[in-house]
């Protein structure tokens, strides 16, 4: 299968208009800093985009970036101005044809930005160990619409966490079905490049990345991904599909569920494009000023975080209170997954 993905992203897909669904576009309102950003990148690259969702989290100054299957570096490019002269950008990708158009722009995008913070990689990310990349040295790692791709999730997910530095976060998009998928179709080499055959069921997600060591994984956004091919509907759209984005946080001490200890916060605004609040993930909004309680990993996730400077901190962990009101483990996405549908010919979302 590995050698089928190679084949798939390099040389059967030439550009976004190539794919035979939806599953690989991204469909989301994109944040003026990223937009601007996005202004920037050369069309080449932005022609070879297959992600499904936006991997730029904020308060992204000065960090060090891995990209796990950079493919055409879109993200990287994009990334790079946001970390600035002072941040760096490491994108690892095995295909040879999306690391030559990467590369090929190098020079341009360095002139453009005026500073140089760039590098690929070629290697496979389910096996990071072999790259030479140093233990505890990035701050962020992202992926967009990759893992799916990888036989070895639990292994990847593993790795990038001994790679994070402690307090460091894993934020990256993916699809996620829900429920597990049938091993014949798993062997569908259309069906996996398309990002659908390889997609973890979403309560394995969660297992296997608390297994890897991120106790406490947190969903951010999702969107049902509608199927608008006939023959991949008619194999698969049994399953409901979700592109997700999920932000994991290297932080040994938290709790295995979330824990009331009587804690709160206050967001003090500063942060680019959440001046009157900030979306901590999907079931966080929190206020500009306003005392928002909050579990015990949350605090943790604020305050022993790049985004600490940003809020106040009410209480400690003296005094436990029991499990904090609010979470269950039923499917976390909110709407009847539309896979089972064909889609509208005028309602295909394009890439961005």
């Amino acid at each position: 299968m590995r050698e089928s993905v190679g084949e798939y992203y390099g040389q059967v897909l030439q550009s976004s208009e190539d794919l035979q669904t939806k599953a690989c576009s991204t469909d989301e309102v994109i944040p003026r800093y990223i937009k601007n950003a996005l202004t920037l990148v050369a069309g080449e690259v932005m022609s070879r985009y297959y992600g499904c969702g936006l991997v730029a989290p904020e308060l992204l100054a000065g960090l060090s970036i891995l990209d796990l299957g950079s493919g055409s570096g879109r993200d990287c490019y994009v990334l790079a101005q946001l970390v600035g002269p002072e941040g760096r950008v490491v994108g690892v990708d095995m295909t040879d044809e999306q690391l030559q158009v990467a590369n090929e722009y190098k020079d341009y995008h360095a002139d453009l930005f005026g500073f140089d913070n760039v590098e690929f990689i070629k290697g496979d990310i389910e096996h990071l160990e072999q790259l030479n990349l140093k233990a505890n040295s990035f701050d962020l790692i992202v992926s967009n619409c990759v893992i799916n791709l990888c036989e070895d999730k639990a292994g990847v997910l593993a790795q990038a966490y001994q790679l994070l530095k402690s307090g460091g976060e894993m934020y990256f998009s993916d699809v996620y079905a829900d429920k597990r998928i049938p091993k014949v179709l798993t062997k569908d080499s259309l069906l996996h490049g398309e990002c659908l055959s390889g997609a973890l069921y979403w309560n394995d997600f969660e297992n296997i990345a608390k297994a890897a060591g991120f106790l406490d994984p947190r969903l951010v956004k999702d969107r049902p991904l509608s199927i608008n091919n006939e023959h991949v509907l008619a194999r698969i759209g049994h399953i409901g599909f979700y592109s997700a984005t999920y932000r994991l946080f290297k932080l040994p001490e938290l709790d295995p569920a979330c824990e009331d200890y009587g804690q709160a916060v206050i967001y003090n605004g500063g942060i680019c494009d959440c001046e009157q609040a900030f979306s901590l993930d999907k079931h966080h909004f929190i206020e500009t000023g306003k005392v928002f309680p909050v579990c015990g990993n949350t605090y943790r996730m604020l305050a022993q975080t790049r985004f600490a400077p940003h809020f106040e901190f009410i209480g400690n962990f003296d005094r436990h209170y029991g499990i904090f009101k609010g979470r269950d483990s039923s499917l976390p996405y909110d709407k009847i997954p539309s896979s089972m549908l064909i889609s509208e010919p005028n309602s295909d979302s394009g890439c961005c």
